[in-house]
């Protein structure tokens, strides 16, 4: 069969266009860790000496890296003055780490795919899994950070209020359990907006346990949040008036075991809270940029976490709305209903 010419030459621009991304998601690591984008934040044009001033970087490698900042778009460039300027919206993304759509820590996780990629090419082969303590440190730190920020413009505002009468029980005083917390962000989000209630992370990684400890001092919430390391059929039942599932329940490969535990550790009018990423639930549905983000991250953690377990799913970062509520179901809880969906959330409410 004869080659198509203008379908080879678009996958090659387009792969061409992937590997510059991936060059630049070096230069923004790189701007992020040594502070070149806070240093120019706010600041207005300025030349690459002063740039290098500022950050304290020697001034060649920092004019080279604000010429690739300019070339990706992520900095403007005034040619006149040959200043260089981080506008207030490349500043949301790429300066302020408060910010919901700072960006940097996300490729701290691509770092750490690229890392473990001997692992991955193993799990292949042979079909077994790669659990989640296997992988490259930076995976932790960058998943930690960039959800952190994520859950903190959505969860307190918007997210907890479309469950049914959960945050009023939350004003007033209530138990929650945060199952799978990682770095607990999630965990003191909750904290510090509900004084009143008390709140208990678990996670099977003790380095992430221990680094949720620090986070939750930090934010000064240690005296209404407990940290432990727990799996998710392990931890002690208290009569949760909410149990969440942060972006977790797809890498277990027991997930039916895993919900039916937390119904039973919920008290009588309780409240499941599962957020997951967004999807649709056929292939077709998800051909997208966040469905390929989701497809590629799924691949080398999520499925090969679950096959980790040994268990009865691999469900995937892509598993859609109905088959989460299938299994939802599955471990016994009646109500099941999508509260609220985001571009990169599903939001689904379970009760007895």
């Amino acid at each position: 069969m004869s080659i198509n010419q203008q379908k080879l030459d678009t996958l090659v621009g387009r792969l061409i266009g992937e590997i510059s991304a991936g060059y630049g998601g070096v230069m923004v690591g790189l701007g992020d860790k040594l502070g070149l984008y806070k240093a120019m934040a706010g600041a207005g044009p300025l030349s690459s000496q002063e740039v290098a001033r500022r950050s304290g970087c020697a001034e060649r490698y920092v004019r080279e890296w604000l010429n690739s900042q300019v070339a990706g778009g992520c900095i403007d460039y005034h040619s006149k003055s040959r200043t260089y300027e981080l506008t207030q919206e490349q500043a949301a993304v790429l300066a302020d780490d408060l910010s919901p759509v700072f960006l940097p820590h996300a490729w701290q996780i691509v770092a750490s795919m690229w890392a473990d990629e001997p692992k991955t090419v193993a799990a292949f082969k042979s079909g077994n899994g790669v659990s989640w303590g296997e992988h490259d440190e930076r995976l932790f730190c960058g998943i930690g950070a960039f959800y952190r920020n994520a859950y903190s413009a959505n969860l307190v505002k918007e997210w907890l209020p479309m469950l049914s009468g959960v945050t009023d029980k939350l004003e007033r005083g209530a138990k929650v359990a945060d199952i799978g917390c990682g770095h607990g962000h999630s965990t003191v989000l909750m904290a510090k907006a509900f004084p009143e209630s008390r709140f208990w992370g678990f996670d099977a990684h003790e380095e992430s346990i221990e680094v949720a400890r620090r986070v939750a001092q930090a934010a000064g919430v240690e005296d209404r949040v407990i940290f432990e390391v727990e799996k998710a059929d392990t931890y002690a039942r208290r009569g949760y008036d909410l149990v969440c599932f942060f972006d977790c329940l797809h890498d277990m490969g027991r997930p039916i075991e895993a919900t039916r535990y937390a119904a039973t550790a919920m008290a009588e009018d309780g409240t499941l809270m599962l957020i997951e990423p967004f999807a649709g639930d056929r292939v077709e549905d998800n051909i997208n940029p966040v469905g390929r983000l989701y497809y590629a991250g799924s691949t080398t953690m999520c499925c090969a976490h679950a096959i980790s377990e040994n268990g009865t799913h691999v469900l995937g970062a892509q598993a859609g709305p109905n088959q989460l509520e299938a299994i939802l179901k599955s471990a016994g809880l009646g109500t099941v209903r999508r509260a609220v969906e985001t571009p990169f959330n599903l939001i689904i409410e379970a009760r007895w």
